[in-house]
């Protein structure tokens, strides 16, 4: 019975120089890495390199399977040699049975057939279609190799699928077993050094979540956040030093183009800063956190390290009622024409209240540091002291002295109802009146101070006749009113708004 034997030196990481063999880069040299919150990282490892006064050929395996060929940079960071690249071939199709298979199209291999209750057996068949499709990796952007159902023939019959377990003869010489990059180097100064590689590669991110921790009454919290961080990459990075950039850094898609903000990509190639401990600091117009201690960051593997703690952190609890049920998004291509023809518009109601929670990013307040984006979610303890889930909600990156802002939830015992009780429109004079009442119902046992969101849709131009009580005016077309509605209670605002257009 004919087969591959593969040695295990064949199986382990492959490095090497035109007559030369040097050691294995991974071992010696552990990568650095910058993950990017966009499902991409920057690589930087050195990798040791023995060229002779002739042009080298060089293999180097220990990449990962969405790298971009474009973004690879090679060269002697010691600056004392000229380092050219003559030609670079990258190849992330490692050897499978699938692809195997369509190396050996139009051509008979034995199959080992185990029949039930039978003794095995070897079959002869030749492959008509492996059903192969090879990976790509265009403009950055990696395919997964695509499969269809082979058709191999038999006895002079054909057959969809495999008769049994494929005995290839032997590996072909240009099979990999790993995403390999290959170069052709020239140098002016022949001999050993170390050279810095770097690249781009996708399927590498990271997210920071945060936990907010309240007391059985009040709304003193802890918090506690973390980094999550995500391998897709295709490859294992042991040992590495880690820094998280927190901002969003422009990367071009479907391009050809070096896809990385370029002054920041040769910022970070020139300097390696130690990591003493998780620490924050600005880079250019971002954040950095770089992160304790090497870690190992294993292919498919989510990793979570803790990053901010903080406790007693004052916050604030606000209920938010927006009475107008509408879908501003499908409004906001409208022509002014539409929306002074349409009657309703914004007369629905929407009866939930809106439960928010805010607190400052500030050092008085026991933070201070600049939170990258992630979700927060909210835990309360309960009078058995176990905690208990009261909402998440998903916050941008907030530098610090930002006031935080989010949405957990509705309110149960709180209510709302919006309706309006006047319109009248005068086309040939360019003016809209309509007036609004809306109530607010408190059906728990102490009091509650709501803030009623109005959104003055109609125009630019409005000025506000009549209103029960005083309004705050937050930007060019909403207000709010601020009321405290008593246990079993009801506040009611009305209010008239002129338009001219």
């Amino acid at each position: 019975m004919k087969g591959i034997f593969l040695s295990a030196a064949l199986l382990c990481a492959v490095f090497f120089t035109t007559g030369v063999v040097a050691e294995n880069p991974a071992t010696s040299q552990p990568a650095a890495l910058t993950i990017y919150n966009g499902n991409f990282a920057l690589v930087r490892q050195y990798i040791p390199l023995e060229l002779t006064s002739a042009v080298s050929n060089v293999s180097f395996t220990e990449v990962s399977s969405h790298l971009e060929p474009d973004s690879v940079i090679l060269r002697d960071p010691s600056g004392q040699r000229s380092l050219q690249v003559l030609e670079q071939n990258y190849r992330a199709d490692p050897v499978s049975q699938e692809l195997l298979l369509s190396l050996y199209e139009g051509k008979t291999i034995d199959f080992l057939v185990s029949p039930a209750g039978s003794p095995q057996q070897i079959v002869k068949g030749k492959i008509i279609r492996s059903g192969y499709v090879p990976s790509m990796v265009r403009y950055g952007q990696y395919q997964a190799p695509a499969y269809s159902q082979p058709i191999i023939e038999v006895d002079g019959v054909l057959r969809f699928g495999l008769p049994g377990q494929p005995l290839f003869p032997a590996l072909t010489a240009d099979t990999i077993l790993k995403p390999t990059l290959n170069w052709q180097l020239r140098t002016d100064k022949p001999g050993r050094f170390d050279a810095e590689l770097a690249y781009i590669t996708s399927g590498m991110t990271w997210q920071a979540d945060y936990n907010l921790i309240a007391p059985e009454k009040g709304d003193v919290m802890d918090l506690v956040g973390w980094v999550t961080i995500t391998n897709t990459s295709g490859r294992s990075f042991e040992n590495a030093r880690i820094k998280l950039l927190a901002g969003d850094v422009n990367k071009v898609e479907n391009s050809n183009e070096l896809a990385i903000a370029g002054r920041a990509m040769k910022e970070m190639l020139a300097a390696d800063a130690p990591a003493p401990a998780v620490t924050e600091h600005t880079f250019d117009e971002f954040h950095m956190y770089t992160l304790q201690r090497p870690a190992t960051l294993h292919d498919q593997e989510t990793k979570q390290v803790e990053f901010v703690r903080a406790m007693n952190v004052a916050s604030k609890r606000l209920y938010v009622y927006d009475g107008a049920s509408v879908n501003w998004n499908q409004y906001r291509y409208w022509q002014p024409e539409q929306i002074r023809s349409d009657r309703d518009f914004g007369t629905q109601c929407n009866k939930k209240v809106w439960v928010m929670q805010k607190f400052v990013n500030s050092a008085k307040n026991g933070l201070g540091m600049p939170l990258p984006k992630g979700k927060l979610r909210f835990y309360r303890r309960d009078t058995d002291g176990h905690l208990e889930f009261t909402g998440e909600s998903m916050i941008d990156h907030t530098p610090k002295d930002e006031t935080v802002r989010v949405y957990t939830g509705n309110a149960f015992d709180l209510t709302g109802e919006r309706k309006r009780t006047d319109f009248s429109i005068d086309t040939r004079n360019n003016w809209i009146n309509e007036s609004f009442e809306i109530r607010v119902r408190n059906h728990k046992t102490e009091p509650v101070n709501v803030i009623i969101a109005e959104r003055l849709y109609r125009g630019l131009s409005w000025k506000i006749t009549d209103e029960s009580q005083a309004h705050t005016k937050t930007d060019s077309q909403k207000m709010e009113f601020y009321v405290t509605v008593q246990p079993e209670g009801e506040q009611v605002v009305t209010y008239t708004v002129h338009y001219t257009w």
